[in-house]
């Protein structure tokens, strides 16, 4: 799980596609395969999923689009 996570923190992130490093954020804290590589701003900012999701509203993305565009790029490495 640690590797896996690794590889996610190096994508770029899922929602406004600013460059990795990136976060990673779980939709369900028991199931480590479904991270989304999140920026700052769009994980932890005020704009962010843990916050007013403002970023999420304006790119007009949920979770699962943002977890489809993570697993995408991991295939793509």
């Amino acid at each position: 799980e640690r590797a896996y996570l690794e590889r996610v923190k190096s994508l770029p992130c899922s929602v406004c596609k600013a460059p990795g490093p990136s976060q990673a954020h779980h939709i369900r804290q028991d199931c480590a395969y479904t991270c989304i590589a999140l920026c700052y701003e769009c994980h932890q900012g005020t704009g962010g999923i843990h916050g007013d999701k403002t970023m999420w509203k304006i790119y007009k993305m949920d979770e699962i689009q943002a977890l489809n565009v993570t697993l995408k790029r991991l295939t793509e490495i």
